[in-house]
């Protein structure tokens, strides 16, 4: 019953993913768009109009697009810290066994592409971009894997699943030590610090009051937001103290309706499929492609960093860790894959888009960089898409879907 249940609940998301993946690239597309055509510039310079929120004398202002930022992928990054929480307790990396496969390949995933990147941007101004080809789309990715249908073994999409949210760990990682977004304050990372206790005090209390985490989660946002630590990262740490057991105590009956977890993540899913992520798409997918620099020889170093960070470090990452793993014993292939499978999912992994385009806002300053490293984002993923999902098509035939 509970594997029953495992696989209806992937099957939802694939569902729900594919339809997010296509709305995620028409608002990608209108973003591109808005900033590019003359009669859609309203739409791009939208994001740039400054909204407050008034406490007494004080005012806080900024920009919208930093509000989405900020703000929404606060909550995204939250929804992403619930998927990680359940995965880790009685999903696909609850044991070693399960855990190493994902693990070796989402390490090999990221490793080899930030070499790549570093490759061809050290000691220029680009250089700090090196997590940008690090990170995997996982409502993109997935959403091109359902392409495929029941074509595609279920171990192999289960694969994808455990990778992605190994992958995501990996980027929060890296966002939180290695991208802050302001100088770092201690005092108000002491603050947050204690309001983290004061939740994880609730969760051991069996305090099951979402409201009340919730209105703690906003003072952890202000005070990570204080600290110049990205304020995304609350999000994460909130979702890690939500409980995640039933009345009886069982872990693994989170998988039914009862739990916080259990219904805070389902309750935000279609919010973030359909809300957050399309507006983030149309917030900051918008790049000016400006031909004239290109055509006089100038290509920042950051686009073929990017381009062959993602489209060749990725899946050579993620297949060649996969290989060690499985050669020194420790995880199995999924049943019924094959390693150029692997490869082919390895090239859907190079699909960076939210996260990628997410870290290249806070990597650099120059706003040059930015927008190159956007362009570079936006045509990889692209590629990689549509050369994954073919590959795919071309490793696998219908008899999959019943291994």
């Amino acid at each position: 019953m509970y594997l029953l249940r495992r696989r209806v609940l992937l099957n939802r998301m694939l569902h729900s993913s594919m339809t997010g993946g296509v709305l995620l690239l028409i608002c990608a597309v209108i973003a591109v768009l808005a900033a590019n055509v003359p009669a859609m510039r309203g739409l791009h310079d939208l994001w740039s109009v400054n909204l407050g929120v008034s406490f007494g004398d004080g005012v806080f202002s900024m920009p919208l697009r930093l509000w989405i930022d900020d703000v929404l992928m606060a909550v995204f990054f939250f929804s992403v810290g619930l998927e990680i929480k359940r995965e880790l307790l009685v999903g696909e990396l609850s044991t070693m066994k399960k855990a190493a496969l994902p693990m070796f390949a989402a390490l090999g995933g990221m490793i080899f592409p930030a070499l790549i990147y570093t490759a061809f941007n050290a000691g220029t101004p680009s250089a700090s971009g090196w997590g940008i080809p690090m990170a995997t789309d996982i409502a993109f990715a997935i959403g091109v894997l359902s392409l495929l249908g029941t074509r595609c073994p279920v171990g192999l999409k289960v694969f994808l699943v455990a990778l992605a949210v190994v992958d995501d760990i990996g980027a929060i990682i890296v966002l939180a030590v290695f991208y802050p977004s302001h100088d770092i304050h201690f005092i108000y990372l002491l603050y947050a610090l204690i309001t983290v206790l004061a939740l994880v005090a609730l969760n051991r209390a069996g305090v099951k009051s979402a409201l009340l985490y919730l209105a703690l989660g906003v003072v952890l946002f202000v005070f990570v937001f204080r600290s110049g630590v990205h304020a995304t990262i609350a999000g994460v740490i909130l979702a890690m103290t939500i409980p995640a057991r039933s009345s009886v105590g069982d872990v693994r009956a989170f998988s039914g309706p009862d739990t916080l977890l259990c219904r805070m993540e389902s309750a935000l899913h279609p919010w973030v499929t359909f809300f957050i992520m399309p507006v983030f798409a149309l917030a900051n997918a918008g790049v000016v492609i400006d031909a004239s620099a290109l055509g006089q020889g100038v290509m920042p170093a950051v686009i073929p960093g990017v381009f062959f960070g993602l489209l060749v470090g990725k899946p050579l990452g993620i297949l060649t860790f996969s290989w060690l793993a499985v050669k020194l014993r420790l995880a199995d292939l999924p049943s019924g894959t094959k390693w150029k499978q692997v490869l082919s999912l390895g090239i859907l992994g190079g699909i960076g888009f939210t996260m990628s385009i997410f870290i290249d806002n806070l990597a650099f300053s120059d706003p040059y960089l930015v927008n190159a490293g956007k362009i570079a984002i936006l045509a990889t993923s692209i590629i990689a898409a549509c050369t994954g999902v073919a590959a795919l098509y071309m490793t696998t035939n219908k008899n999959n879907s019943k291994q």
